[in-house]
């Protein structure tokens, strides 16, 4: 990867809310993917190059915008393993709180896309809270799109 490249990024991740089109929606999904990923104990590259896929399919092949997806997931894990002020939980207040506000969101969670990261684990026991979290993902998205 040249300087330039991380440069571009490293800016635009500083200042993707002024620069970025559709910011809240990229880091919603960012959120959700960070979700899945912060539920095991073990965090692989493998977990973020299938991020980097599913933003390429998502975003139709643009490369900066899965960059972005990429950064911001990384950027979230980081603060929840880290122990910065953010956890699971507060995650997961937040991706409530932001469909509460942006009912539109709930198209956002893709149950498919997240499946592929339950592979990524080999303990049962973080399998089992990672299907959880896509559970109640899939129960809040229905909720949220049946709401009257």
């Amino acid at each position: 990867m040249g300087i330039a490249y991380r440069l571009k990024h490293h800016f635009f991740s500083a200042f993707r809310e002024i620069f970025v089109h559709h910011h809240g929606s990229l880091e919603f999904r960012a959120k959700i993917f960070a979700l899945v990923i912060s539920a095991s104990d073990e965090i692989h590259d493998d977990g973020f190059e299938i991020i980097r896929d599913i933003g390429m399919h998502i975003y139709d092949g643009n490369s900066d915008r899965s960059e972005l997806l990429l950064t911001s997931t990384k950027e979230l894990v980081h603060k929840v393993r880290d122990d910065n002020g953010l956890d699971i939980d507060s995650l997961v207040n937040s991706i409530q709180n932001e469909l509460k506000v942006v009912p539109r969101y709930a198209k956002k969670i893709d149950i498919h896309a997240l499946t592929p990261l339950l592979s990524l684990s080999r303990d049962p026991d973080n399998i089992a809270y990672q299907k959880n979290i896509i559970e109640f993902l899939e129960k809040l998205k229905y909720d949220t799109q049946n709401k009257k």
